[in-house]
């Protein structure tokens, strides 16, 4: 179990405030924010498979790092993909990964020659843990070629190709607090909150969104859910400590169905001094927000300290992309 890097710390990694890291070698570097739902409510299952939300997305400090390359050639749009960092092994570099498809989505609109590029990914957002890892990456990733090929599409053609990668990408691509309908990608951007902060409690077993989805209809038809309200509150609300008791996420029960022992993180979370403690999206990843940094400093370490997380990590709110 290890605990890792506070907002501060990152904020020294990366002092800039544009997600843009920099160019070096005609290359691209980006920032892939995490996200996570202040609110979640799931409607009836769509012919098409998906449900309905209505949900508040929340861009959060902890990210992952993109960075594209151009290559001198290859046989498709991506010459190679890597990714380095916590449970990457278990992490698909072919063309079922998110950022893969991103580049093939992207080349295939561009209009404009795109060269075969490496993806190199350093992961710091947890592997299928409810943030949104995989669609911040992809988001990044049409965020990088676009400004490596000069900017060719408009920021709405770039919304268009994140809708078809998957519900959380275009929100991924703005980053920021927006409030978002359909399966995800209808968003409406909201103002930048004042700075919340949170401590996030890691588990490495993940939970496929899909079964939680399922557990959550089984639980339905069984009269066992409970269902978030309406958001209006939560929109109105600034401080953490009118935020707090307005969280509401319809796939946390489903989740701790499945994954029972979540239960004990959430406790031991709120026991020392969380203002609300609840599961991000889909889970695993448990949220937990506080009063400031240094409770969720103090809220971090003692989940550390009572093993009921594989890992830890403090994080803030921050705004939208920039691009």
């Amino acid at each position: 179990m290890s605990t890792r890097p506070t907002p501060g710390d990152q904020a020294r990694l990366h002092p800039r405030p544009f997600h843009m890291v920099g160019r070096a070698r005609g290359g691209v570097t980006e920032i892939a924010r995490s996200k996570v739902n202040l609110h979640l409510g799931v409607g009836d299952a769509r012919p098409d498979g998906y449900h309905e939300l209505v949900t508040v997305f929340q861009s959060l400090s902890l990210h992952d790092q993109v960075t594209i390359t151009p290559t001198p050639e290859a046989d498709g749009p991506v010459s190679a993909l890597s990714v380095q960092g916590p449970s990457s092994h278990v992490i698909p570099v072919d063309g079922s990964n998110l950022a893969w498809q991103a580049v093939e989505v992207f080349a295939g609109a561009a209009g404009v020659p795109v060269p075969p590029v490496a993806v190199h990914i350093t992961k710091g957002i947890p592997v299928a843990g409810g943030m949104a890892g995989g669609s911040a990456d992809a988001a990044a990733v049409l965020r990088s070629m676009n400004t490596l090929c000069g900017a060719p599409l408009t920021r709405a053609q770039l919304l268009d190709l994140a809708a078809q990668l998957g519900s959380d990408v275009p929100f991924c691509l703005l980053e920021g607090h927006a409030l978002a309908r359909g399966r995800g990608e209808l968003l409406q951007p909201l103002p930048t909150r004042p700075r919340l902060h949170f401590a996030l409690a890691f588990h490495r077993r993940g939970l496929s969104t899909p079964k939680v989805f399922a557990q959550l209809d089984d639980m339905r038809a069984a009269g066992t859910a409970p269902a978030a309200g309406p958001p209006d509150a939560l929109l109105a609300a600034g401080s953490p400590e009118e935020v707090a008791p307005l969280i509401a996420n319809d796939l946390q029960a489903p989740a701790l169905a499945l994954a029972p022992h979540l239960a004990a993180t959430l406790a031991v979370g709120e026991e020392a001094g969380a203002l609300r403690g609840f599961v991000s999206g889909s889970g695993p990843t448990c949220a937990f927000l506080c009063a400031d940094e240094a409770a969720a400093r103090r809220v971090a370490h003692r989940l550390h300290l009572e093993k009921v997380a594989d890992d830890t990590a403090c994080a803030h709110t921050v705004g939208a992309a920039e691009f």
